[in-house]
């Protein structure tokens, strides 16, 4: 490893094998998809040549079909999450908008949404956080979502969601519209790995200042590290030894450039925040509605759906993948 890096030979080692695994995420289905692909075509050309009619041969063929053509459409839709955080587990987070009661209702029947689906994708979720309302509902939650491409997928299910039906808590059955929020983040490892190149670093010494005998006083034994794509400074003249001095300096350094990637971190993520728009009235992505009619519609694919109670029980994929297509500019 060359002085100066923060990253070990089992970091670049790990980076390594992280890249092939992401690598192979592509491959694996699209090598998988083509071999079915051509064995299908082997037993259609096997079908022509057979002299009578094989009714249990055809039905093997359209059953091999429109598996395949499923498959394909998966790998279609994993083609449009390309983002460099849409393989990571996601953290979602719910929270009602005003109207008390009624919407902290609806954002527990989000919350019972979002877990079902993950249930049907085979994906994991762990409460975080869960905050009850007084009467019904919650007043947030925040769940964690782990499996492949969670993050990719549930990216296009922020923002203001709206419900109308019949309000279970209005004795005079009137109907109400409530709304609540839903915000998705990546999951990021805990490590921030930053590496510092020789050439990024000047390296200046100089005689040391501070006590510590004739021998300090009269050798260049302190040392000052300038970092110059960021400009911070560190310097040490604590020990007799220029090259002591020189590892506590750069470990000054490295804790100073961790605290800064996660001050950047944290500005990204609040630049983020600045998307969630008002709970309110005309900022909804979408209208879940049950009287007087069935209905849920995506604001922004303009995608229907009459069955509502579908929906409500996780099957979110249709929305997902109209919202990744649009996003995309069209590509399937």
């Amino acid at each position: 490893m060359a002085e100066g890096s923060l990253w070990s030979d089992q970091d670049r080692a790990r980076g390594v094998v992280d890249e092939v695994k992401t690598l192979k995420r592509w491959l694996d289905p699209y090598q998988v998809l083509r071999r079915r692909v051509d064995e299908a075509r082997e037993l259609t050309a096997l079908l022509a040549e057979e002299p009578a009619e094989d009714a249990a041969l055809e039905q093997q063929l359209e059953q091999e079909a429109e598996a395949i053509g499923g498959e394909l459409e998966a790998l279609e839709l994993r083609s449009l999450m390309r983002g460099s955080d849409d393989a990571r587990d996601a953290l979602l987070t719910i929270h009602p908008g005003a109207g008390g009661t009624e919407s902290q209702d609806w954002a527990e029947m989000l919350l019972r949404m979002y877990l079902r689906w993950a249930e049907r994708h085979g994906f994991r979720a762990e409460m975080l956080d869960l905050l009850e309302g007084e009467e019904a509902g919650i007043k947030s939650a925040e769940v964690e979502i782990r499996g492949e491409y969670a993050y990719g997928l549930l990216k296009a299910e922020k923002g203001i969601h709206r419900l109308v039906r019949i309000s279970p808590f209005d004795g005079q059955a009137r109907r109400h519209t409530s709304f609540a929020s839903v915000f998705v983040y990546p999951v990021v490892d805990e490590e921030i790995e930053i590496e510092v190149r020789d050439e990024d670093l000047r390296v200046d010494t100089y005689r040391a200042s501070g006590k510590g005998g004739q021998h300090v006083n009269k050798t260049s034994s302190a040392v000052r590290l300038t970092h110059l794509p960021s400009g911070i400074v560190v310097a040490c003249q604590q020990e007799r030894s220029q090259l002591k001095n020189k590892a506590t300096a750069m470990k000054m350094l490295k804790a100073r450039l961790y605290e800064r990637a996660v001050a950047e971190r944290e500005a990204k993520r609040a630049e983020q925040d600045k998307e969630k728009t008002a709970n309110a009235w005309g900022n909804q992505i979408r209208s879940y509605v049950f009287q007087p009619y069935t209905m849920v519609n995506d604001h922004r694919s303009e995608l229907k759906v009459g069955d509502v109670q579908r929906v409500m029980d996780g099957d979110l994929d249709p929305f997902i993948e109209a919202y990744l297509k649009l996003a995309s500019g069209g590509r399937a």
